[in-house]
């Protein structure tokens, strides 16, 4: 390997690269290139650490008492810790054949007093390790935005009209056409009509709607090539402060590029999603509108998009495509009669991708239940035809328990709070994350009212609800290594079960409790913290480390074949360092929180 070869591989190791050009070259006379066979043992409680390690080629396990904790491979590093405390209880030992760089100790440690952002990566707490690694996958967010071009984008339409055309009649072309703008042909010129236009020169002034639209138009358009890059677009919005351009093709108009459209598009496409399913009028376009999701999310995830705020944009769009559905096969008659509700990760505003249909209907007291019924089977039919599967549980509109009048699910609720069996607790658990998506959304307050009083100082009923959140192990070892699974898992283990279910769930008791009207986990967690629950450190670290969990769930996820079954298991051996390290640190923050739940409820005391 080349000098130059070794300066570029350090330069693109974490935490190497925010060092600068010089300071890598004077730390590359200073370091050795080493290589040791496998079975050599590097580091152990009894062989003192002399220089941190920098894999070049090769695997390191890290153990403690024989128990494997971590896996090193090529741009890992290891270990600080040793250098920095001069003692480990892990024992390092090659796994195959090493090719490594060696920075002695001396350097190393000068390097953590000199450089504050090398230090703060070796000695920094799990919420600022974690936000500086979301930071760090933000670095070649631009990159598409200066290659992408305008023809890529979404372009609306034209409407295109004669200037000595009556004002009204080219309002009503306009809404034929669905276009957002008048383009007016004048002779040799063109102009435009905006929102702006008519409430200005029209609404604003004394013209009357039987005068031309060219009296109104506004002229000199800025236009733009469509093989032209969006960058250069977005420069002529900022130069000229205007909110659409003109596209064109061998000076042909062949479109409007909007300001919006052009953000949303290094949004993923969203605000073109979110169009397409508005404006959809049959399964079949909704279906087109949806096929992009997965991309969006993949997107997304990969410009370093907290996964909170990806879920967010994902559950909006979901509900956009539950109430366009809702309103396809419901008569408009019965629209305001009942509350179509979604429940699970989609109430709580926290789907990524399309989990099992979670969803019940509330109908207004008096009026006829059952006559929904096959509004509702077709509902489900189509939400399956849209990529929804259906709930293994069936906690669906089309089941008659999950399709009930405003009393019914009153009665449902004493009944759940009255029995306490495993199915109520499930039934109470999954209707406290309900989210009204269509229909008359007071139905669904009136409902969560009830249950809210009928909570008032039953302490017994919430602890045996809260309870459930430790019906899981968290799998992590005493001493810090990952307890994985059985069988067919033997190198896994569920994330959900060992960690995002404890903190969904807790927090969701401790909402209901403070009576919290939020559904969604992170500000249910936020509106804690505002109440004096959690102090605001312990409260940030519970964000971060559900943030954590949910996207290393997330990767595993897109990583898998389409139609894979296998959500929740993640494999720590395919992660890197630096995420095994926040795993670990965010599975001891679940282990925290399950004390305070202990506390907090008396579990030691349930039964």
């Amino acid at each position: 390997m080349s000098l130059f070869d070794q300066k570029a591989l350090l330069m693109s190791i974490h935490p190497f690269d925010l060092l600068g050009e010089r300071m890598i070259e004077k730390l590359m006379t200073q370091m050795d290139i080493a290589y040791y066979p496998k079975e050599t043992i590097l580091i152990a409680p009894r062989v003192r650490a002399e220089s941190l390690y920098i894999i070049i080629k090769g695997i390191v396990n890290e153990t403690i008492e024989g128990e494997l904790q971590n896996v090193y491979g090529e741009r890992d590093s290891f270990d600080a810790n040793s250098l920095i405390y001069g003692n480990t209880q892990s024992t390092f030992s090659v796994a195959e054949d090493l090719i490594c760089y060696e920075l002695p100790k001396e350097p190393f440690l000068n390097l953590l007093q000199d450089v504050e952002s090398f230090q703060n990566y070796f000695m920094q707490d799990f919420i600022t390790k974690h936000q500086n690694l979301k930071e760090r996958q933000h670095q070649n967010e631009l990159t598409p935005f200066m290659v992408s071009r305008v023809d890529e984008i979404y372009l609306h339409t034209p409407c295109f009209v004669d200037a000595m055309m009556p004002i009204k009649e080219a309002l009503r072309q306009m809404a034929d056409q669905d276009a957002n703008v008048i383009l007016v042909n004048d002779g040799d010129k063109v102009g435009i009509v905006t929102d702006t236009n008519l409430r200005e020169k029209l609404l604003l002034s004394d013209k009357s709607r039987n005068d031309p639209i060219g009296e109104i138009a506004t002229f000199g358009l800025i236009s733009i090539e469509r093989s032209d890059f969006l960058f250069n677009a977005l420069l002529l919005f900022t130069k000229h402060g205007v909110k659409r351009l003109v596209v064109v093709d061998n000076e042909q108009i062949v479109g409007i590029l909007e300001q919006l459209d052009l953000l949303s598009h290094f949004a993923n496409h969203t605000h073109l999603i979110a169009a397409s399913i508005d404006r959809a009028v049959s399964i079949d376009e909704l279906q087109n509108a949806q096929r992009s999701l997965t991309h969006l999310v993949r997107s997304l995830t990969s410009k370093g998009v907290r996964v909170r705020y990806v879920s967010k944009l994902v559950s909006e769009l979901n509900a956009k495509v539950y109430r366009k559905v809702f309103e396809m096969v419901l008569p408009e008659s019965l629209h305001d009669k009942c509350a179509l509700i979604v429940m699970g990760s989609e109430g709580r505003g926290e789907q990524i991708l399309r989990t099992d249909q979670d969803n019940a209907l509330i109908v207004r007291d008096g009026e006829n239940v059952e006559s929904y019924e096959p509004y509702m089977v077709t509902l489900n039919e189509y939400l399956l035809q849209l990529g929804f599967p259906k709930c293994n549980g069936n906690v669906m509109v089309s089941n008659p328990y999950w399709r009930n009048s405003v009393m019914g699910y009153k009665s449902k609720i004493e009944g759940w709070t009255d029995t306490l069996n495993e199915e109520a607790l499930m039934g109470l658990s999954i209707f406290l994350d309900a989210h009204c998506v269509a229909g008359d959304e007071h139905l669904l307050d009136d409902c969560k009212t009830f249950l809210q009083q009928h909570f008032e100082g039953r302490s017994d009923i919430m602890a045996h609800l809260a309870k459930s959140a430790l019906a899981f192990e968290t799998p992590l070892s005493l001493i810090g290594g990952f307890v994985l699974g059985r069988a067919e898992h033997g190198r896994e283990f569920d994330i959900k079960k060992g960690g995002i279910f404890a903190i969904v769930h807790g927090i969701r008791i401790l909402s209901l409790e403070y009576k919290i009207a939020h559904t969604n986990t992170t500000e249910r967690i936020k509106e804690l913290n505002n109440l004096g629950v959690f102090d605001k450190r312990f409260a940030s670290e519970l964000i971060e480390a559900y943030d954590t969990l949910l996207s290393i769930r997330l990767r595993f996820i897109l990583a898998q074949k389409q139609g894979s079954n296998e959500q929740n298991y993640v494999n720590p051996k395919l992660l890197t360092k630096a995420e095994r390290d926040l795993l670990k640190d965010a599975f001891k923050i679940v282990n925290t929180f399950k004390k305070f739940l202990t506390y907090h409820f008396h579990l030691g005391m349930v039964v």
